[in-house]
């Protein structure tokens, strides 16, 4: 490679305000925090607080909601400076609404949003370049321009021989319809070395409830170096190269928001990756990356938002080693 590789990971997305229930005042009336989040933030801040040099690209919009993320994001260790302001549209909101079964409810702002407003010719192609891992999503490629600026970024990690991570990360509130949801997840699996997926995305694709079965429907379909399995209370699987490796959770009685522990879990493999590379995983790394991943994404649902809150490594090597 002729540029030398400044960033770890570099990840392509959504930037976006988590707008958390955060109780009800004296009136009655809903309390909510305004949390910085988007999923490729969330995982990049988890991959900052593990010694990774990270970078995003994205739009937000020129408004203080803009200004707050860019500021939050770098105040993580991110480097910001390939994030484009729009002063045309507003940057996207997100109200997460906890239901009592510990799941979430979300409802986007996003109609416009600016970070679907991101163009193929404003992505720093030389920051894709210069990166060890490339990451992405799907909600990046729910609509134009975005979606040819994602396709044009994975064409470019390609040609620079990054690792390609993706998240299918589903939310489907915020496609058409579910067919168009699921082109686009194809999409990512059919361009990805490393795939992190839920149960629920696991199903959704291949109409299976087992994992396993899932998971060996998807690999006769696309060739996927590691896949790595979360199944929430239920633990984690990671399936490489006809083996497959499963860790139990952790589970943690403070539980207040299990947003971004997708995220802080995908951050933690990826790590994982970068240290042993692709081709030095075994059972015992394995276990290791989905043992201090399950730690981690747990210690995260114990506190409000993720971008901000990402455990350090001491943190999480104690709740592993206390098992």
């Amino acid at each position: 490679m002729s540029i030398s590789q400044n960033y770890d990971v570099t990840a392509l997305g959504e930037l976006l305000v988590d707008f958390t229930e955060s109780g009800v005042n004296g009136r009655g009336n809903l309390l909510f925090e305004a949390n910085p989040g988007g999923a490729p933030c969330n995982f990049l801040a988890m991959l900052v607080k593990l010694g990774r040099r990270t970078a995003f690209i994205g739009k937000v919009g020129d408004d203080v909601f803009g200004r707050m993320l860019c500021e939050r994001a770098a105040g993580a260790g991110i480097d910001v400076s390939g994030v484009i302001y729009d002063a045309e549209v507003p940057t996207t909101l997100a109200v997460v609404h906890n239901t009592p079964d510990g799941d979430r409810e979300f409802a986007f702002y996003r109609n416009p949003g600016a970070d679907l407003a991101l163009r193929a010719e404003e992505v720093d192609m030389a920051k894709i370049a210069s990166s060890r891992v490339f990451h992405f999503g799907t909600l990046s490629a729910a609509s134009e321009p975005a979606r040819s600026a994602t396709y044009a970024a994975v064409e470019q990690a390609k040609r620079n021989g990054c690792v390609i991570s993706f998240d299918p990360n589903l939310r489907l509130n915020l496609w058409p319809d579910a067919e168009s949801a699921r082109e686009q997840i194809a999409y990512g699996l059919s361009v990805c070395d490393v795939l992190k997926i839920s149960n629920d995305e696991i199903e959704f694709m291949t109409g299976e409830k087992d994992v396993c079965r899932g998971v060996e429907i998807l690999l006769s379909r696309w060739n996927i170096p590691l896949v790595l399995a979360t199944m929430g209370p239920d633990g984690s699987r990671a399936f490489y190269r006809g083996t497959s490796v499963f860790a139990h959770p952790f589970r943690m009685p403070g539980t207040v928001d299990t947003t971004g522990a997708g995220d802080t879990f995908g951050g933690c493999a990826v790590h994982f990756v970068l240290k042993y590379g692709l081709d030095g995983l075994n059972e015992a790394r394995l276990t290791e990356l989905l043992a201090f991943a399950n730690a981690a994404a747990a210690i995260v649902t114990t506190r409000r938002g993720a971008l901000c809150v990402m455990p350090e490594v001491e943190e999480v090597l104690s709740l592993v080693n206390s098992r």
